[in-house]
């Protein structure tokens, strides 16, 4: 294995431990205490029901993020997961990238019942628990994102190709 990337494959399990022993936050108000100056922290978060682990992102704005997952009018575009949860409960799992075809995202959410399955998704994620556990490095991020969703079997993760 090259020296650099057992370099990163050394910090996983420590950054997974700390990410997993975190305290969650809970709530719609994200801790402000210990931010830095510019309030970006950078790594990756895991959302987590009913003590079940749902999902893991990545991100250079973790505040930014957890705010994002649970407003109602956040954009459709930056709500992965809620699309996620929406797809499964709606039954819509059908997926195409060709423009103006049923099953590309931008269809799904013309649809009112979609949007109702995507709004309750979004409420529900507001009850979650929020873990984040901080990672600078974007490659580093990507490492840890991987190996925390397959060492948790987050069923909400996928990393298909579009």
């Amino acid at each position: 294995m090259h020296e650099n990337f057992q370099q990163t494959v050394e910090t996983l399990v420590p950054s997974f431990n700390r990410l997993v022993e975190m305290e969650p936050v809970r709530g719609d108000r994200f801790p402000s205490k210990d931010l830095p100056p510019d309030r970006r922290l950078r790594g990756v978060y895991l959302l987590t029901e009913d003590a079940r682990h749902l999902y893991v992102g990545r991100t250079n704005d973790i505040i930014g993020r957890f705010y994002a997952h649970r407003r109602e009018s956040s954009g459709d575009g930056v709500a992965a997961f809620a699309y996620r949860l929406a797809c499964a409960t709606s039954g819509r799992t059908g997926r195409s990238y060709v423009k103006g075809h049923i099953d590309t995202r931008a269809e799904k959410m013309k649809d009112l019942d979609f949007r109702r399955h995507f709004s309750a998704a979004k409420a529900r994620i507001r009850t979650m628990e929020f873990r984040y556990v901080l990672e600078p490095d974007p490659v580093n991020q990507a490492i840890l994102e991987v190996y925390c969703a397959v060492a948790l079997g987050t069923p909400h993760n996928t990393f298909d190709n579009h």
